[in-house]
């Protein structure tokens, strides 16, 4: 019984230490597709994105048709996303830049001094 009641105790905690973790109007009680399950709870909204467990499963059984599986990147990595267009494309490391990485990293500061931050190697 004893055992019971501190997982439950520690589960509240971290529930609560991870909504304390955002901004207080960033909180929100929602859901989130990790692996391939919804899991829901407190937290983020930018981590638990879908409002209740029915939208999670309906994005989850969207997988399948994985907008990614399309390559609409042409270099870096595709990310499925919620949000329209339905993925995002990172090109750190590819030598590119640009909504799809389309675009080549230029080998010096451009005249206009505006330096494309995908292209920053640290």
């Amino acid at each position: 019984m004893r055992v019971a009641a501190a997982l439950v105790l520690l589960a509240v905690a971290t529930c609560f230490l991870s909504a304390r973790a955002c901004e207080p109007d960033q909180t929100t009680n929602g859901c989130k597709i990790y692996g391939t399950s919804c899991t829901c709870g407190v937290g983020c909204k930018t981590e638990y994105n879908f409002r209740t467990r029915r939208a999670c499963l309906n994005a989850l059984r969207e997988r399948s048709s994985n907008v990614c599986s399309r390559m609409p990147c042409l270099r870096g990595t595709c990310i499925q996303t919620v949000q329209d267009p339905g993925f995002t494309c990172k090109c750190e490391g590819s030598g590119f830049y640009g909504q799809r990485c389309e675009n080549a990293c230029p080998t010096f500061m451009p005249a206009r001094g505006v330096y494309p931050i995908e292209c920053i190697v640290i």
